[in-house]
């Protein structure tokens, strides 16, 4: 933490909260002989990728997307934990309407991290400093004791890199004034936002710490990536423009997919697969209103992805008519090769009130009508408590 005299009142004040190790956290707080040891998350039982890990687990070199017999490999006390999702929400809903209690200005980023506007709170509730101290203390008090780490400063860019520098427990503040220079020997690439491909070009015009920024000007970054290109050149000097998200944009895609055992052929196995996902993404887009008439439905294999965009002349909800497309792929698409991942992806989700084919009115009113019926059962009784025979059948593996 830096202990330099800072000024009372900040022009900006931007505070990240993480949590730390959420899902793990959880299982830990819920299950107290888990506490203090290695253990990862995965989908179900039967799940064999880390979804996520405890930091007794990371101390092992454990990271997400490993697989868990590696996990075990490296230490032979490691232990496998279902994830609860339900569970998590709950807790993740509880935080970030706490969150909304010191301002309105809240931007959820993800399920474990938000960031916060106080810019305007501070001649109510105190300096930046003391804020971050009471939404830390008030995320732990609403949590059932979790911990998160805090990043304070003035743009949303610098409080996110801040809130990693002193994990899993501390707040971390670098005032406006100081961000320029803090940042100046950070790889781009620790920014939120610059992937591979960002960080290529960039290194290729002699840009790899945020300080070296400064040496191009701004218009080739606009040039290349337009908008996005002119923020990371500024994002880079501790100077990110970007205001906070309080209003959810509509989705740019809807999707659902899962990992499969490593190398799986059977046929019959990823239908299985594929009609579960194909469920979600249709329950999905009718728990929005939303409808789709472009999806991209795909199989990974230890080549790559196998699959395609596929379209329709009018747009869809259901997830039977979703799973054809689905079928219709495989034909034409898979070889029979081992797969161990499966993805259904809406793209362009509109809200649903397009008028409808004539020709296919009577057929989807049907179906519309079956859908709500199905959708009113599994919201009270449970997921899949209604659903095609095939997925009933589907043994152990887990809705997530």
């Amino acid at each position: 933490m830096i202990k330099e005299k800072r000024q009372k009142i900040w022009d900006r004040a931007i505070i990240l909260i993480d949590m730390n190790a959420f899902f793990a956290s959880i299982e830990q707080f819920d299950f107290p002989e888990l506490q203090g040891q290695p253990i990862g998350i995965t989908n179900g039982w039967d799940g064999t990728t880390i979804i996520t890990c405890s930091y007794e687990a990371r101390a092992f070199g454990i990271k997400t997307g490993m697989r868990v017999k590696e996990a075990k490999k490296r230490c032979n006390s490691f232990v496998k934990r279902p994830s609860r999702p339900k569970r998590y929400a709950e807790i993740s809903s509880r935080i970030m309407n706490e969150l909304i209690s010191f301002t309105p200005d809240v931007e959820v980023f993800s399920v474990d991290e938000a960031f916060l506007d106080i810019t305007r709170c501070q001649k109510l509730l105190g300096n930046p400093e003391k804020i971050a101290q009471l939404v830390k203390k008030r995320v732990h008090d609403c949590s059932d004791g979790l911990l998160c780490s805090v990043g304070l400063s003035g743009d949303k860019t610098t409080a996110k890199y801040a809130a990693k520098q002193d994990k899993p427990y501390g707040i971390t503040i670098i005032p406006p004034l100081h961000a320029e220079f803090r940042l100046k020997d950070v790889p781009v690439d620790q920014l939120c936002g610059i992937g591979r491909g960002i960080k290529r070009f960039l290194n290729s015009h002699g840009v790899y710490k945020c300080g070296d920024m400064k040496n191009i000007p701004i218009s080739v970054l606009g040039k290349h990536f337009g908008h996005p290109g002119r923020r990371i050149w500024l994002m880079a000097q501790g100077k990110d423009p970007e205001q906070i998200q309080t209003i959810v944009a509509p989705p740019k895609s809807i999707g659902h997919g899962k990992v499969m055992p490593p190398d799986t052929s059977d046929k019959r196995v990823i239908l299985i697969y594929l009609q579960h996902m194909s469920e979600k993404v249709g329950a999905r887009l009718r728990k929005h209103d939303f409808k789709s008439s472009a999806f991209f439905i795909g199989l990974k294999s230890k080549n790559g992805w196998i699959g395609s965009k596929l379209k329709l002349a009018y747009s869809i909800d259901d997830g039977i008519r979703i799973m054809k497309l689905g079928e219709e792929m495989m034909r034409h698409k898979w070889q029979g090769e081992g797969i161990h991942q499966i993805q259904v992806t809406a793209l362009n989700p509109q809200k649903s009130n397009q008028q409808i084919d004539f020709l296919e009115q009577d057929s989807n009113a049907n179906i519309s009508v079956k859908n709500k019926v199905i959708d009113l059962i599994n919201e009270k009784y449970g997921n899949l408590t209604i659903a095609p025979s095939n997925i009933m059948n589907r043994s152990t593996m887990p809705d997530v």
